[in-house]
């Protein structure tokens, strides 16, 4: 069994974390395999949704130190630190950030360190009851890395992140749910149910859009209200052309629920 396995089903591609005795800890070869596949998936029409997910007890625990390449050096030259940090995880992350197509993570359950990071940097989050979210990067004695400092607030409160990032204490499904960091919470024997149920949702929607959508989301909260006013402007009349925005006309004006192909 490969230590990550890839399938495309009814236009969903599942990346589903296969190390259930390191409790889904990434690999560099993993780590690659996956930008490679999450690359390709942007031009790629068969592939209208991905879902991240796991095995066991741990959706991702984060980078495997026990392996060559998991993480940067413990006693490092710092320029080959940022270069190790920029050619691993934060090309994971980008990956997954800049892909114009959603990403649902489903998480099973631990997700710690570049686990959380990968959920926080997802469109959507389906937690199972119990599934915790942890800063492990203190425990370490490291300041959070793995695209923390962007990602945490904007996924929650300032204050909760620097309790995260300062304490190393875990943040529960329920917790998240709470805070508006995750979307759902199901039973654990529910997760893969309830994610292909919305999978299959966003697959069967515009795509194009949906992938304008999340970047404009994305960049409200890096820009100023003039240069997302110009930007919205500009992808929309690209997205007016689409196939999908024709057939979604066609079928308001016929009374009709659209039929969309991702294009």
């Amino acid at each position: 069994m490969a230590d990550v396995e890839f399938a495309n089903e009814a236009g969903v591609l599942w990346i589903t974390l296969n190390r259930p005795e390191q409790m889904g800890a990434i690999t560099a070869p993993m780590r690659d395999e996956m930008v490679e596949r999450l690359t390709a998936a942007r031009a790629d029409l068969d592939v209208r949704a991905v879902v991240l997910t796991g095995r066991g007890r741990g959706f991702c625990t984060g980078a495997d130190l026990s392996q060559p390449g998991g993480g940067a050096p413990l006693a490092p030259w710092a320029g080959r630190t940022r270069e190790v940090m920029r050619g691993g995880a934060q090309k994971l992350l980008r990956a997954i950030w800049e892909l114009e197509k959603p990403v649902l993570a489903a998480v099973n359950g631990t997700a710690a360190g570049l686990g959380a990071h990968l959920a926080f940097c997802s469109d959507l989050i389906i937690a199972a009851a119990g599934a915790r979210f942890i800063e492990v990067f203190v425990r370490r004695g490291i300041a959070v890395d793995a695209a923390g400092g962007f990602l945490l607030p904007r996924v929650m409160p300032l204050a909760k992140a620097k309790e995260l990032a300062f304490f190393g204490e875990g943040l529960t499904a329920e917790e998240g749910l709470a805070w508006g960091v995750v979307n759902k919470v199901v039973p654990a024997e529910e997760l893969e149910a309830t994610a292909r149920e919305w999978a299959g949702r966003l697959a069967a929607g515009p795509t194009f859009a949906i992938g304008i959508s999340k970047r404009l989301l994305n960049r409200g909260t890096e820009t100023g209200l003039e240069d997302i006013f110009h930007e919205e402007a500009s992808l929309q009349a690209l997205v007016t052309g689409s196939e999908d925005a024709q057939e979604g006309i066609a079928a308001f004006r016929e009374r009709r629920p659209p039929a969309f192909k991702g294009r």
